[in-house]
């Protein structure tokens, strides 16, 4: 079974940084998609930005040029480097995986972006 466990969200200033990271327990060496989702209140669930086994990312236009996703070399863990942060970027940010056919998620951690 794969296990994912979230950290690094707060409160943070407009402009301001924030580093998530999601360590993963379990067999995903063959992982096929690690990725971070968002949702916030009234709001439909997103994807923020992805990797692929094979290392090709991708980015939700919203983010594109201020946040960056990245793994570890063991891929145990993925982050998600937010910069110049707005205050349309708070929501709950929730790590997915995509191994062995089967979706595994993270329990999600507040990002509250507020001056």
């Amino acid at each position: 079974q794969v296990q994912l466990v979230e950290s690094g969200g707060g409160l943070v200033q407009p402009g301001g940084s924030l580093r998530l990271s999601c360590a993963a327990s379990g067999f995903i060496l063959n992982f096929s998609l690690m990725a971070w989702y968002r949702q916030a209140p009234g709001k439909q669930r997103e994807l923020v930005a992805a990797v692929t086994g094979g290392g090709s990312t991708s980015y939700a236009d919203s983010v594109k040029a201020r946040f960056t996703i990245s793994r570890d070399n063991a891929k145990t863990t993925v982050y998600l480097q937010m910069n110049s942060l707005k205050p349309e970027d708070t929501a709950v940010y929730y790590c997915n995986v995509l191994v062995s056919g089967s979706n595994y998620w993270g329990q999600g951690t507040q990002v509250t972006v507020s001056s």
